[in-house]
């Protein structure tokens, strides 16, 4: 029986195929659409959520049925002597804590890590735990060390547009109409367990400048210095790609010998609180897994 595996849920980014190449076992986020449920990955595409975005679809999350996230690690727990779960920020769901409470019937086979973390820090996680088990780890070391480790990773969001926070009820009609006259881009941060605002930007330009020049403070007030060799660098969207592969070139010009390690959609968990068109630049300390 092969000892440790690592477990995620969507929210991480990976898909399917990917997760399964690196025997990374994936738990699909649940939605429901109009009153109908589905699954991220399963039969949720991202290009599907965006058209029913578009469509004015009501869209909800939910945390995943506890009968199917204790029915993937027991067929998990079937291969393997333990798994490390790691899924969404509990800042950010109720999911983390749920997923706790349950690892408990698992004599200490099942270990939940809180790293705070979401869309492609959260897979840098899951990626370092990949390579944690691989050198040995255990279940509860992975968790430990991941967990110590969570808070080395921010994420800057520029919004395309503020009918989303408006329509979930986090900033009032009056606030959203008058950054809507403004055209204000406003920059949101996820450092820790939650995602606040962080700042107003009056173009896109400038909204990149800020991300750019917070991602910057961070690695030298935070992170240890701006080095390749200490931290990495990752881009998402909701469905804007064209414009984070552009901001993909910016971000190297900014920050030479850096290459950005991802461009990836952010989870469709955060998409569906501010909507398509936003761009974020993410960063993570990187884990020297040698030295833990």
């Amino acid at each position: 029986m092969k000892k440790t595996a690592v477990v995620t849920d969507s929210n991480a980014g990976l898909l399917p195929g990917e997760a399964a190449k690196k025997n990374i076992f994936m738990l699909p986020m649940p939605f429901m659409i109009d009153g109908k449920d589905y699954l991220e990955n399963v039969d949720l595409t991202s290009e599907t959520f965006y058209q029913m975005m578009k469509e004015n679809k009501s869209i909800s999350t939910s945390q995943p049925a506890p009968g199917d996230v204790l029915a993937l690690w027991d067929k998990v727990l079937e291969e393997y002597e333990e798994l490390v779960y790691i899924p969404m920020s509990s800042g950010l769901s109720a999911s983390c804590q749920s997923a706790y409470m349950l690892s408990k019937d698992y004599d200490g086979r099942v270990q939940v890590v809180d790293d705070r973390r979401i869309s492609v820090t959260q897979k840098s996680a899951v990626y370092d735990a990949l390579e944690l088990a691989e050198k040995g780890k255990s279940a509860a070391q992975i968790r430990d060390i991941l967990e110590k480790d969570g808070d080395n990773s921010s994420i800057y969001i520029m919004l395309d547009t503020l009918y989303y926070l408006k329509k979930g009820g986090r900033i009032t009609p009056a606030a959203a109409a008058i950054g809507t006259v403004l055209r204000l881009k406003p920059v949101l941060q996820i450092q820790g367990a939650l995602l606040d605002a962080f700042a107003k930007a009056r173009t896109v330009n400038h909204a990149k400048i800020t991300m750019i020049n917070a991602v910057r403070n961070d690695m030298e007030n935070r992170f240890g210095g701006v080095d390749p060799e200490n931290c990495d660098l990752f881009i998402a969207h909701t469905d804007n790609e064209k414009m984070a592969m552009q901001f993909k070139a910016e971000v190297e010009e900014a920050f030479p010998g850096f290459q950005v390690n991802e461009v990836d959609p952010l989870s469709l968990v955060i998409s569906c609180h501010i909507g398509p068109g936003s761009l974020a630049l993410a960063c993570c300390k990187k884990l020297k897994t040698d030295e833990v």
